[in-house]
């Protein structure tokens, strides 16, 4: 299962995603982290269940070999025989719960592993996401709406001719007030 999530994860970074798609690779990073963190909770009661299992297997062969041996000293061959049996399904069982143990240990550090990464990788891909991103995420909204027919302020065409003439009324306006304070200085009447 943790394979899937990490794999998932990997594919996401891999891909050559396109500008518009990174706040939903940030989404999708952030699921597989909270996957990750569920899958290695998982892990640990797993193993913690495999603890408690193991130590109750050994318990019974202890048991096992403890009657086989009172069996022995009061030369009860029958029990002896039956203990033998008990004896050698116990300690097969314990040797397997060894290995099964060892195995959720590995796999255990790997996936906790596996995890810290994928949360590295979340909080670089976060703070290193360009800033550009917020600007094309802007223009993408603005070019939206344009397209359902509403106007960009500063794009409109009748609002840049209205800006130009507003602009120019105000320089000759500017112009003339200057013209007729050097015509003051200069003490020149109209």
């Amino acid at each position: 299962m943790f394979e899937r999530l990490r794999d998932a994860l990997r594919a996401a970074l891999e891909a050559a995603t396109p500008p518009g798609d990174l706040r939903d690779l940030a989404r999708q990073m952030r699921e597989a982290v909270v996957d990750a963190k569920v899958a290695v909770q998982e892990m640990r009661a797993a193993l913690a269940r495999t603890e408690v299992e193991l130590g109750a297997e050994r318990q019974r062969l202890a048991d096992a070999e403890r009657r086989g041996r009172l069996a022995a000293e009061i030369q009860d061959q029958e029990t002896v025989q039956v203990a033998e049996r008990f004896t050698a399904r116990h300690r097969e069982r314990t040797g397997v719960l060894d290995r099964k143990l060892a195995a959720q240990r590995e796999e255990l550090a790997l996936a906790e592993r596996d995890f810290v990464e994928m949360q590295a990788q979340l909080r670089s891909a976060e703070r290193d996401r360009p800033a550009t991103m917020a600007g094309e995420s802007t223009e993408r909204a603005w070019r939206d709406l344009q397209a359902m027919g509403g106007t960009r302020p500063g794009v409109d065409l009748k609002d840049e001719l209205l800006k130009a003439d507003l602009d120019r009324t105000a320089r000759e306006r500017a112009a003339d007030e200057q013209l007729d304070l050097l015509k003051k200085k200069f003490g020149k009447k109209e």
